[in-house]
């Protein structure tokens, strides 16, 4: 049906279209014939007539809006019966509005024409033509309030429902499509009528090229509207028959209350005696779009998750990482300290075990070595015991010496020097500066070590954000690039929209100066003519004095 629907309002769009430009063209008729209004001024009763027909569009353009509402109204989930379209009741209403602007202006039409018929250069085959499209326009008249009758009838149900009973429904519509038929045929005789008279007009002495281009473009606009009225009445011939099925019957009879509902919910050619008010029909609708919406809603699929139970703990986690950081923070302060002391202590044991296993070796030097003297001491004991006649001063001089130089043992194996406990001192203390000393350049670079890793942090960082930023930056400059694309399409259709434009106008600028160096041409003819007559009339005149 709304296909149907949509090729009915596609034929009276051509239909509106064709009878605009033929009540406009009509009136810039009157302004030029038989008197042209830019040269005198025409008479009282074309004025009037040319007034109202100025209006036109006021009565015309509701046609198709209402049409285009009717249309709106089909859809595929109404029940489109007679009683539930009620926007065929407001296309009914500005068809009688239409019917009511040609009742007014058919009066003056009649009237024009037969001014036009009392003019001097009216031939005879001209006045028959004439009378011929007198004739034509009060039938078109009268098959318009024909077609008006039958469309509100149609209209009734959907306000009151006893207006038409359903079984004039199939004569009703028979009579719509008759209705058009006729409408076909006055407009085949008006094309043919009106053609004859533009043809005998052009061939006046005083026919212009203004009415000559006005007769054209008023019989091309009779010529679409007997095409549009054929096509309008061909399609109505042929689905006359769809629409007495779909329009007359309603849901099928049921006896049960299921039953009921779900012929309730159908639609279409069914035959049946049951009848849906329009409340029913617009209710049922409601419930039928909501049930949809509920279906719609139901059998969405769902977004890519991750399960409740994980996201649960990604949220604990979160919302702990966010009340704790400061706490976090402090945190890794804390540990970035630990891991600086603790790389300390453990230069300084690594130093301190570099330390011991030189004393190891010097130990274990010493402890061979004192091996190796007290076997050579056992060999030159005898020697030293015979020098033992010395006096007890130069004993006490040389143990006194002693105390202060080195002892040196002499064999047959070799020399054994001992050392004193205060070289044995200076000898731990040099050890302990050079202990300190590397202890603190320890310090010193594990600081700058950790002072070089929080610099690369921060660099990493910072690099991460520029690249993001250069992304974003390249997004953007890809956007705007689209978008001074299209800005630059657009000025170059506004500049060719433009060109036409100004061709356009310097064509009509053209056509307007040719079309006003021929009106100067012939008012300068006709100019001519009168003072001809005038000076012929004056020396008429003056014969018939000296007479």
């Amino acid at each position: 049906m709304r296909d149907i629907a949509g090729q009915a309002l596609a034929f009276v769009q051509d239909l509106v279209k064709a009878l605009l430009n033929f009540h406009t063209y009509t009136e810039q008729r009157i302004q030029i014939f038989p008197i042209d209004s830019a040269i005198d001024t025409i008479s009282p009763l074309n004025q009037k007539f040319s007034q109202y027909l100025h209006e036109n569009a006021s009565y015309v353009r509701p046609l198709e809006e209402g049409m285009l509402h009717l249309f709106e109204s089909i859809t595929e989930d109404t029940v489109t019966v007679l009683e539930t379209t009620v926007k065929l009741k407001t296309f009914s209403e500005h068809l009688t509005s239409y019917i009511c602007f040609l009742r007014k202006i058919l009066p003056y039409q009649l009237k024009s024409l037969e001014e036009e018929c009392e003019a001097s250069l009216c031939t005879s085959a001209l006045r028959a033509r004439n009378l011929e499209l007198s004739q034509d326009m009060k039938k078109m008249t009268a098959v318009f309030e024909k077609l008006q009758t039958y469309i509100g009838l149609l209209a009734l149900p959907s306000t009151e429902p006893d207006g038409l009973l359903r079984t004039n429904y199939s004569s009703v519509l028979t009579n719509v499509g008759a209705a058009l038929h006729g409408f076909h045929d006055v407009m085949k005789d008006i094309s043919k009528h009106y053609s004859q008279k533009a043809t005998i007009e052009h061939e006046l002495p005083t026919a212009t090229q203004k009415l000559i281009t006005t007769n054209d473009c008023i019989l091309s606009s009779v010529v679409a509207l007997t095409n549009g009225a054929g096509k309008i009445a061909s399609f109505f011939s042929n689905n006359v028959d769809y629409f007495i099925a779909s329009l007359s019957y309603g849901p099928k009879a049921a006896s049960g209350f299921m039953d009921y509902f779900i012929a309730s919910l159908s639609y279409g050619p069914k035959a049946a005696s049951g009848f849906i008010s329009p409340l029913s029909a617009e209710c049922m609708l409601q419930y039928k779009k909501k049930a949809a919406a509920y279906m719609k809603a139901v059998r969405k699929p769902l977004l890519e998750s991750v399960p409740y139970e994980e996201a649960l703990a990604n949220r604990r986690v979160l919302l702990s990482s966010t009340e704790s950081r400061e706490g976090l923070a402090q945190q890794v302060q804390q540990s970035l300290e630990k891991i600086s002391k603790l790389e300390q202590e453990k230069e300084h044991w690594m130093l301190e075990a570099q330390l011991a296993k030189i004393k190891l070796e010097k130990e274990n030097q010493r402890i061979a070595d004192k091996l190796k003297s007290t076997s050579s001491a056992q060999v030159v004991g005898l020697a030293q015991e015979s020098a033992a006649v010395v006096t007890a001063s130069g004993q006490e001089e040389a143990s006194a010496k002693a105390l202060l130089e080195p002892i040196h043992s002499t064999s047959l194996i070799g020399i054994l020097t001992r050392t004193s406990d205060s070289e044995v001192l200076d000898v731990e203390s040099r050890e302990d500066l050079i202990k300190n000393h590397y202890m603190a350049r320890i310090v010193e670079l594990t600081s700058q070590l950790q002072l070089a890793d929080s610099k690369s942090v921060h660099f990493y960082a910072e690099c991460r954000a520029l690249s993001k930023r250069l992304a974003l930056a390249e997004k953007s400059k890809e956007a705007l690039t689209e978008e001074m694309k299209v800005a630059s399409q657009n000025i170059s259709r506004l500049q060719d929209e433009l060109t036409t434009t100004k061709r356009s106008y310097e064509d009509q600028l053209s056509m307007m100066s040719d079309h006003l160096c021929s009106m100067n041409e012939t008012l300068s003819k006709q100019r001519e003519e009168i003072d001809t007559l005038k000076m012929s009339s004056k020396g008429n005149s003056k014969k018939n004095k000296s007479r």
